[in-house]
């Protein structure tokens, strides 16, 4: 079976433009939040990955299928209908964290949060950073 690649690759567009491109204002206010938050934590800089998503840092990893590629360590998107938080390795690891975060709800290694206004911005940092750190001990 060929391997696919995955769409959703680096590239050189502009996260500022793309930032100030998301028309619900209080939606963008958040995700310059989120961007200096992640900038703070990661001391990364921030890359576009895809069209939508703001990455920090990359790893390259290879699953059980054989399938393999590169993909951010932690990174976000202002979708429509939430900001979409991407924290890679499970939520098992934080439950201490997620019980003092506030109001959201979770995918697989997504984030969801309505606003920023619905969560402990602490603990979303300290969150962050656990993730971060682990992806980096995971995939050095």
């Amino acid at each position: 079976m060929a391997q696919t690649e995955l769409k959703t690759k680096v590239n050189a567009a502009s996260v500022t433009d793309f930032l100030n491109g998301v028309p619900d204002e209080g939606k963008r206010r958040d995700s310059f939040e989120l961007l200096a938050l992640m900038q703070r934590v990661t001391q990364e800089q921030p890359k576009m990955w895809g069209t939508s998503i703001v990455g920090f840092g990359s790893y390259h990893y290879k699953g059980k299928s054989g399938r393999e590629g590169d993909w951010m360590r932690t990174g976000f998107s202002p979708r429509k209908q939430a900001l979409t938080l991407y924290l890679m390795g499970g939520f098992e690891a934080h439950a201490d964290l997620l019980q003092r975060l506030g109001k959201f709800s979770t995918g697989a290694g997504c984030l969801y949060l309505k606003s920023l206004e619905d969560v402990d911005r602490q603990v979303l940092e300290e969150l962050v950073r656990a993730s971060y750190e682990r992806m980096k001990r995971q995939y050095p």
